[in-house]
């Protein structure tokens, strides 16, 4: 009888939702012990780490036993599903930006066509292994080690108990992470630490909080809060350096993007041979002003945030892209202000003009021409990743640059240097490195075929006058290889030990401007992309202190050294602050709480003020309730884009604020 009672099947679905709840817990703590780089760093961080993402999964997959029979065991299929799938697709998303998907970033899902190449490069087999008990809780259903009663459903009762003991994990859970953390939810801006301590579930979650709690301040903001930020930038303007003040009066201005490109490239040699000479002689160019301490301070946007920041002197946002989530903000752009001296303006880009919302957030920018894909050949040969070959690209851009008014400000934003660094032998003109990691080797052969195609285009410049009329502005957008390729890349660069320390370093990007009559020189004050605009301004004779920016001119003896980073670590010329430490910036070595001065933690309180504000700006459209004198906002019905367009027209109104 007893023999008989064994082989009969299961039917609780009591049972079988607490079986799904330990299979899906037991993978999530796997995943995140070996998928991402969370920094546990004591006990109760490694608890916390095993209980996180018990109380979400109780919650989600217990919702099921609202249903009756066969349903309530096909909803926990389907919760423990949707819960493995946002589990897999940030393993994806980690392994190139080190940071996990938002509801912002998932709402820029129209760039994803455009990145197809890069998504399939980042999935593995292994991956999947993500579905593993996916898949055994419909074997167990169809094999009838599970038979459903059709009449039977679990008492609503019990089904509340399950939900409110999840709710109650849930409540240790942050009350146990406040104790490590204190104001976890409050006061940091790296996702990281939210998914260590809380889970990604319950990340998510908080993530969508956060961005509907962003449009409701959005509604509610007022004069006063824009008054609040002015008041900050005001406090913390830089005065100009006079000797530099107003000397590339009227000059053209040509910004050259130089994509996923980092510092230690400029004077690199890979094999006794100068990966990119061409960059290189125009950093050591004698009107060059070089900065070789200068950082890349992107977040989930990246490019578009390394736009943001030189463009507004606003930083990116936490989570997202600005350009994305906030493309009809009203904005005092460099375009827009140089279009009030005089200044015709373009965008130079081998991509299609939607990508990152470029036609949107350009008519607000105040950019009368954007020169996309549309006007290029695109054609099988010359296109490959993202769009137009650079090569190409630039030769193709001249005739149209040539149609532009002097003085003008033109961006050409570049494309071959770019995850996963696809390059062709015909294309490639050095050897890769030899990391063992295939998108470290190869980043070394686009890097080169980017100084090519910008050596050919130096070229042209020098031979048309324009290299001696124009400030030419050349910088990094963001990193070229993530925090989880550092390792790999230590090999290349001889260090075998790359520490959270040595990351940081790594974040430089190179920025160069070159001014005709000024004796260059390399600068090494600290500073970020959010620094460039009040700089190049000030070249220009423009001052910079009744606009709202958040950086400070870097040739000004009063500039600011401390660079915030977008999830709130910062380096500066004295101390850098990563992952909750303090290290000395000379010798790399993590200071105690007693080396803690006061003025390191002025530091960081600064940084934390500079990153909020900033986010108020975009997050509320602060701009809208303040115009400096003699600027005129811009309106987005002054402009068209497309292949018919080669200049600021009207079309209708409809578009229009």
């Amino acid at each position: 009888m007893s023999r008989l009672k064994i082989k009969q099947p299961f039917s609780s679905a009591l049972l079988f939702c607490l079986l799904a709840v330990i299979l899906f817990w037991i993978k999530s703590y796997i995943t995140y012990k070996f998928a991402f780089t969370l920094g546990i760093e004591n006990g109760a961080q490694s608890f916390l780490l095993l209980l996180n993402p018990l109380s979400a999964t109780l919650f989600f997959i217990g919702l099921g036993l609202f249903a009756k029979g066969r349903r309530a065991f096909i909803w926990m299929i389907l919760a423990d599903f949707l819960l493995s799938l946002l589990l897999y697709c940030n393993v994806v998303y980690y392994r190139e930006f080190a940071d996990f998907i938002t509801v912002p970033t998932m709402l820029q899902s129209s760039n994803l066509g455009d990145m197809g190449g890069s998504i399939m490069a980042l999935m593995r087999p292994v991956d999947f292994l993500v579905f593993t008990d996916v898949v055994l809780l419909i074997l167990l259903l169809v094999f009838k080690v599970f038979v459903p009663n059709k009449a039977v459903r679990v008492r609503p009762r019990k089904t509340l108990g399950i939900l409110t003991l999840a709710v109650a994990l849930f409540a240790a859970n942050l009350s146990l992470a406040e104790i490590d953390r204190p104001q976890l939810l409050s006061r940091g801006f790296d996702n990281n630490y939210v998914v260590k301590y809380l889970g990604m579930t319950n990340f998510m979650l908080f993530d969508t909080y956060r961005t509907a709690k962003s449009t409701k301040e959005k509604a509610s903001a007022s004069g006063t809060d824009t008054q609040q930020a002015l008041d900050f930038t005001k406090k913390n303007y830089a005065v100009p350096n006079e000797k530099y003040f107003g000397i590339a009066k009227n000059k053209n201005v040509i910004y050259i993007h130089l994509e996923s490109f980092q510092q230690y490239l400029v004077n690199f040699k890979l094999n006794g041979e100068e990966v990119t000479p061409n960059i290189n002689k125009f950093f050591k160019d004698k009107e060059t002003i070089a900065f070789d301490n200068y950082f890349h301070q992107v977040g989930q946007g990246k490019t578009s945030d390394a736009e943001m920041m030189l463009e507004n002197s606003l930083y990116g946002l936490a989570s997202g892209s600005a350009f994305t989530s906030k493309g009809d903000n009203v904005y005092q752009s460099q375009p827009a202000i140089l279009g009030h001296h005089g200044y015709d303006s373009a965008v130079f880009h081998g991509n299609t003009r939607s990508f990152w919302n470029r036609d949107a957030v350009y008519k607000e920018f105040g950019i009368k021409n954007f020169f996309d894909s549309s006007y290029y050949d695109m054609n099988e040969n010359d296109t490959l990743n993202y769009g137009l070959k650079d090569k190409p690209f630039f030769t193709e851009s001249i005739p149209m640059l040539e149609t532009l008014k002097q003085p003008f400000y033109a961006k050409f934003i570049t494309l071959s240097n770019h995850f996963p660094y696809p390059i062709s032998a015909e294309d490639a003109t050095i050897d890769g490195a030899n990391s063992g990691d295939s998108t470290v080797d190869g980043s070394f052969q686009t890097a080169r075929y980017l100084d090519e195609a910008l050596g050919q285009f130096m070229t042209y410049l020098k031979k048309s006058g324009l290299y001696d009329n124009s400030v030419i502005v050349m910088y990094g957008d963001h990193y070229g290889t993530s925090d989880n390729r550092s390792d790999a890349l230590g090999k290349v660069l001889g260090d075998d030990d790359v520490t959270d320390f040595d990351v940081a370093q790594l974040q430089r990007v190179p920025l160069m401007i070159h001014v005709p009559g000024v004796d260059g020189f390399v600068d090494h004050s600290y500073g970020g992309q959010v620094d460039t605009l009040p700089t190049v301004l000030h070249l220009l004779g423009i001052d910079s202190k009744d606009y709202l920016q958040f950086g400070t001119d870097l040739l000004s003896t009063t500039h600011n050294q401390t660079i915030p980073f977008r999830n709130g670590n910062f380096v500066s010329n004295t101390v850098s602050y990563i992952g909750g430490k303090y290290y000395d910036q000379k010798t790399g070595t993590v200071l105690t709480d007693e080396q803690v001065t006061d003025e390191m933690k002025e530091q960081h309180n600064y940084v934390n003020n500079v990153l909020g504000f900033s986010d108020k700006v975009l997050q509320q459209d602060l701009l809208r309730f303040y115009t400096p004198e003699g600027f005129t906002p811009t309106k987005r019905s002054d402009y068209t884009y497309g292949n018919n367009s080669t200049t600021a027209k009207k079309t209708d109104t409809k578009d229009e604020k």
